[in-house]
């Protein structure tokens, strides 16, 4: 298997005719020498594929980093200095606001490092190296080999080479698939544990256009916030202390002020999230057709009873914006995946496809023995597991939508060891870290506004899930209140534990063996318990044993695929391993008629304007510098560029990648993709998958001219 694998990989013609764009892809950075470094030199691309990846020299790898583990950042100064999105700071640029010091709304800036802002918790990773290690990890192993075995030495294998490669390190490995198990790599990398927060724009620049905008071009938002990386004094990741120094890179991306034109070349390096390019047309109705739509209607009640309370009092803003962000991010991605799934006609050109992959396959008396069975198990299976994740879905959303509900999970273990009269160390261990969560989570919770959520949550998932799905404690409550949530959750709002915080510390403070039997009538807590019992013991199993299911089949369509198509040369899907995309700045036709330039500026900002919208507000501050023409080095044409777009693929997690001209040189930050294209994690459309990038001038713009944080340019190479 591993021989004809290579062969396959091995090709770099594209078969004559195949629709597959030059620029789609989400590339290996160490077989960028392999594949495609020709086609990034025909693009306009100068340097080496060794300035991109090497393990005998510093390059671009070292200076990109995976940002607490679900973004992208880079590196610009020899001082550690790391500049990401403002959306992937933004829950820490809000833990640090309050009403008396609200860095959402007025931004904040560091103006030495004594006033950098610590974050517990946030880590910064570096790739060192990576390997593909396919035939370790397969060692021992056949194709006719019974399936649980087989995944039992693979676990075994892949232990011991993540054992062995990081053996008097103090690095960390990690052995992920690629090709659906056909590949595997090794990642060894670096974990820095202080981080601390440098500068952010306002959000009236950060997240300017706010939910309205996102997702959509031509867009005008500042997306970017600055974080410093600190290391003990070796160099090396410490724990956060006052004696820790910024850390020193073995390379950062020099900054160019040259700016982008239309048919640049662009290259997006960086940590993207998943994807799947590769699978079966049952898997694209599932998500189109069955289970999105009913979670963008729950994420629709979500945001609406959201947008009420940020509207109606400051605090709650603070409070609820990084919640509210993160949960209309997918919502609105949705509903644009579907759009751009239907407008492709991706189901039906998948099933074209499993037409023909069929055909080839029956043609043949091995290719049939090897084959013929996967998309008949495909549809067997699809039939069941779409319910299956449904219900695991939407369950999930209706308890994570209750924040005091999830409040209440967290009470499991107290009342386990409680009731087995475990060691009163151990039980007050738990109790000090129940009130040491619950500071942070009722400094952004407000009542009322869970309550309400609380109402809506229930009433949808009664209205959304079969009878036969339902937890019975929802059943039972359900019928004690005859339906009405809304007046049973006043009373409930009041007297449970969960809902007020000096109720709730006092409570684990005092926390006994009699406090069980009080804990266990508390709706809230046996609500939460009898879901979580529910779905563990009636659905995730099932769920477990059906992906696995289709896992296996993955493995081996992805190996029929790849035989079918023996002249292409085929990308992995992302699996948030350091991936390159590369391509051309250029607009799109939206719709008929419709064409959409690559470039924003300033002065669309200013179009936009609006005092009474909170999210398109902007600031007197850049009013004033526009009005004066005040732009210093960084305009274009007589205007600031503010973001750009191209026809690099990328998807979540490279928020916050680096965007790289044809000399190396950092142009952008990466931080959306157009609506038109969102689809690209399943179906990527050459004519409007498009990424759009923050101008690094208008970032620097920022900085210099709007916060008076020009010291920080000084510690920057930037390339006039």
């Amino acid at each position: 298997m591993r021989k004809l694998f290579t062969s396959i990989a091995l090709l770099l013609i594209l078969i004559p005719g195949f629709s597959v764009s030059p620029d789609e892809g989400i590339w290996i950075p160490l077989l960028i020498e392999k594949y495609n470094i020709k086609l990034m030199k025909e693009k306009g691309f100068k340097l080496s594929a060794e300035d991109i990846y090497s393990v005998n020299r510093a390059c671009m790898k070292d200076a990109v980093v995976s940002f607490n583990g679900g973004c992208t950042a880079e590196l610009i100064s020899g001082e550690g200095l790391l500049i990401t999105n403002h959306h992937c700071g933004y829950s820490l640029i809000q833990d640090h606001s309050s009403l008396e010091h609200d860095y959402l709304t007025d931004g904040f800036w560091a103006m030495s490092g004594k006033e950098e802002l610590p974050n517990p918790g946030v880590t910064v990773t570096i790739l060192k190296w990576m390997e593909d290690v396919t035939d370790k990890v397969l060692a021992g192993t056949s194709d006719d080999m019974a399936p649980a075995e087989r995944e039992r030495i693979i676990s075994l294998n892949i232990e011991n080479i993540q054992r062995k490669a990081v053996e008097r390190t103090g690095y960390r490995a990690s052995v992920k698939p690629f090709f659906m198990g056909n590949q595997y790599f090794l990642f060894v990398n670096e974990t820095f544990r202080d981080v601390r927060l440098v500068g952010a724009p306002p959000s009236s620049i950060g997240k300017f256009g706010g939910d309205t905008d996102n997702w959509v071009w031509p867009r005008h938002t500042g997306d970017f916030s600055i974080f410093r990386v600190y290391a003990g004094k070796d160099n090396k990741p410490a724990d956060y202390s006052p004696d820790n120094v910024p850390y020193k890179p073995a390379y950062y991306f020099p900054i160019s002020l040259k700016g982008v034109k239309e048919g640049d070349f662009t290259m997006v390096f960086g940590y993207p999230g998943t994807t799947s390019e590769y699978v079966p047309s049952y898997h694209i109705d599932m998500v189109k057709n069955f289970v999105n739509p009913r979670l963008i209607e729950i994420r629709t009640r979500k945001i609406d009873i959201i947008d009420e309370a940020m509207n109606s009092d400051p605090l709650i803003r603070i409070q609820y914006s990084a919640k509210k962000a993160g949960i209309s991010n997918a919502w609105k991605k949705w509903i644009g995946e579907i759009q751009g799934l239907e407008r492709m006609k991706t189901i039906s050109r998948k099933q074209e496809y499993e037409a023909a992959i069929t055909k080839w396959i029956s043609s043949d008396e091995a290719r049939s023995k090897s084959y013929a069975d996967i998309l008949p198990s495909y549809k067997r299976i699809y039939d069941s597991l779409k319910i299956y994740t449904l219900v695991n879905n939407f369950t999930n959303e209706v308890l994570s939508g209750i924040e005091s509900l999830n409040l209440s999970r967290n009470l499991r273990d107290l009342v386990s060891q409680t009731e087995k009269g475990s060691d009163p160390e151990a039980v007050n261990k738990l109790k000090d870290q129940l009130i040491a969560y619950s500071e942070q989570f009722f400094k952004d919770y407000n009542r009322e506004t869970d309550r309400k959520l609380f109402v809506s949550m229930l009433q949808s998932y009664g209205e959304t899930i079969e009878q036969e799905w339902l937890a019975p404690e929802y059943t039972r409550l359900k019928s004690s209140c005859n339906g009405d949530f809304a007046s049973f959750s006043v009373k409930l709002y009041d007297k449970s534990v969960f809902t007020d915080q000096a109720r709730f510390k006092d409570f684990i403070k005092g926390f006994n063996r009699s406090s069980v039997k009080k804990i266990k009538k508390d709706e809230l807590y046996t609500l939460s318990q009898d879901i979580m019992a529910f779905i563990s013991e009636n659905v995730r199993p099932e769920l477990a044993r059906l992906n696995s299911e289709v896992q296996l089949l993955n493995k081996r369509y992805m190996k029929a695929q790849m035989e079918y198509e023996s002249g292409r040369v085929f990308y992995p899907d992302a699996n948030s391993t350091l991936r390159v995309a590369f391509g051309t700045v250029m607009g799109y036709y939206s719709r008929d008629a419709v064409y959409f330039k690559p470039v924003s500026t300033l002065k669309g900002i200013i179009e936009k304007d609006n005092p009474e919208i909170y999210d398109y507000d902007v600031p007197d501050k850049l009013k004033e510098l526009y009005a004066n023409k005040d732009f210093g080095r960084y305009a274009a044409d007589g205007e600031v560029p503010v973001c750009f777009i191209a026809n690099n693929h990328t998807t979540g997690g490279n928020s916050g990648s680096p965007v790289i001209n044809s000399e190396g040189y950092l142009i952008g930050i990466n931080f959306d993709r157009a609506w038109e294209g969102v689809a690209s994690d399943m179906a990527f459309n050459p004519d409007q998958s498009r990424n759009i990038s923050l101008d690094i001038r208008f970032a620097l713009f920022i900085i210099d001219k709007f916060a008076g944080a020009g010291y920080l340019l000084n510690e920057m190479t930037i390339v006039e």
